[in-house]
């Protein structure tokens, strides 16, 4: 999955359901949705740090649904692959922001835009009567 993490599969609990949509032959029969499931809490790839990360950011468990082949095995690949890259992306470390002041000339543009703003606003005043 990632470089430090890797999820064993029996970690993964699968769930088949009958899709939505349009039925046809055999549309009403097979189960090719399919909903994969990581309790986060109870794995063991991930440590404490890992998991309170996902925790917070994702949710206790993680859930994908695939639903858009025809086929149940494409449909368990899709879902595994969401589910990945749901907890990859729950696992990554955002960067701290660095305040940064406005330069110059960024500022100087604003108040330009500022005075332009407030000449076209001026002209359509009506004039006083002065």
């Amino acid at each position: 999955m990632t470089r430090s993490v890797a999820i064993p599969l029996p970690e993964i609990q699968l769930r088949f359901s009958r899709s939505s949509g349009p039925g046809g032959q055999h549309a009403q029969r097979t189960e090719s949705r399919v909903e994969a499931l990581f309790d986060v809490e109870a794995s063991s790839a991930l440590t404490p740090a890992q998991k309170r990360r996902v925790v917070a950011k994702a949710g206790a468990v993680l859930r994908a649904v695939a639903q858009d082949e025809r086929s149940q095995w494409r449909n368990r690949e899709l879902a595994t692959e969401r589910l990945v890259e749901t907890l990859r992306e729950a696992l990554r470390v955002e960067r701290p922001r660095r305040a940064t002041r406005p330069t110059a000339a960024s500022r100087e543009r604003r108040l330009e835009e500022k005075r332009r703003r407030s000449r076209a606003k001026r002209l359509r005043r009506l004039p006083s009567d002065e």
